[in-house]
């Protein structure tokens, strides 16, 4: 018996970005406690969490940030790599995308984290959009056609 990887290789970039995901969260973590500690943030959930953002450095927020935008868009990839490994497509062109995709959003993740230039950061999230927007469209085609 050949092991998962093989038979379904879409699952490899599903694990590999929610791996990723977790190192931003870490980040995030790595960023924001000593932050909340040295700029005295309360930790009152009466406390507006704009008030908190407000007296962070950006630098200590891009991590934040950047853990939230992992969780937002790459859901549907998610679903996607799900969808398409149920129906059991494991073509190298696919396969390729899937990983595209997740390269794109680590780098997308590593700008924001670093320099937060909003122009590299919109043309790599763009860039990784538009592989999404073909995968979606494979599932699409193997589920009609």
């Amino acid at each position: 018996m050949s092991p998962l990887i093989f038979d379904k290789p879409l699952l490899g970039p599903l694990v590999g970005l929610n791996a990723w995901t977790f190192a931003m969260e870490g980040l995030l973590y790595k960023r924001r406690i000593p932050a909340l500690a040295k700029f005295d943030i309360s930790f009152d959930p009466a406390t507006v969490k704009s008030q908190k953002a407000e007296k962070l450095p950006p630098f200590v927020n891009w991590a934040a940030d950047n853990f939230n935008n992992l969780l937002e868009q790459p859901t549907q990839f998610y679903g996607v790599m799900l969808a398409l490994s149920i129906m059991g497509v494991k073509d190298k062109l696919t396969v390729r995308g899937a990983w595209a995709y997740v390269g794109l959003r680590v780098i997308h993740s590593l700008i924001h984290v670093s320099t937060n230039s909003l122009n590299l950061r919109f043309s790599v999230f763009a860039s990784s959009s538009v592989v999404l927007l073909g995968l979606t469209a494979r599932a699409a085609y193997e589920l009609f056609f």
